[in-house]
């Protein structure tokens, strides 16, 4: 089985609230890193999102200010194959929770960029948001960059405010 995870830094900052379409400000920084089910440092990176997922939600119905770009990263299966993606703009619903999938998929074939996907609570993997410029949250991108080259790692937290 694979499971495969997105850094997905240059779409996620691409949308701003209430966009419909994916554009990405640079799409070469749209990444996609391979871990195995079980990885205890991506399992703990999850944990450590879900178990302030009601306060992040709270925050995304009320943004102070200085806050924005609220993001939710889900996951996605098709057959064998499940796919991390961020969602933005995402909202709750009756049922859950519907969104814009901001990835290109890799692995699954189910769904594609762009699309409006509704999803549950139990599909959320991650969150995060900017505030005053630097990112909070994103705790498996923080995982990602452990598997890039630092280089690459350096690039993103400089370019895109990341304290990981």
């Amino acid at each position: 089985m694979k499971f495969a995870v997105r850094t997905m830094i240059g779409l996620m900052l691409a949308f701003a609230p209430g966009l419909a379409g994916a554009q990405a400000t640079d799409p070469d920084d749209d990444k996609t890193v391979i871990f195995t089910p079980g990885d205890p440092e991506m399992a703990a990176a999850t944990a450590k999102a879900l178990a302030s997922l009601d306060e992040f939600l709270a925050l995304s119905e009320a943004p102070p200010s200085g806050t924005d770009r609220f993001k939710l990263k889900v996951k996605v299966r098709d057959g064998n194959v499940t796919e991390h993606f961020w969602v933005i703009p995402f909202r709750r619903t009756e049922t859950g929770f519907v969104g814009i999938l901001a990835n290109q998929p890799e692995e699954v074939r189910n769904v594609v960029l762009g699309q409006n996907i509704e999803f549950a609570r139990d599909d959320i993997s991650d969150w995060g948001y900017t505030r005053d410029g630097r990112q909070v949250g994103s705790f498996t991108v923080c995982v990602m960059f452990k598997k890039m080259s630092k280089e690459e790692a350096d690039y993103m937290r400089d370019k895109y405010g990341f304290d990981c």
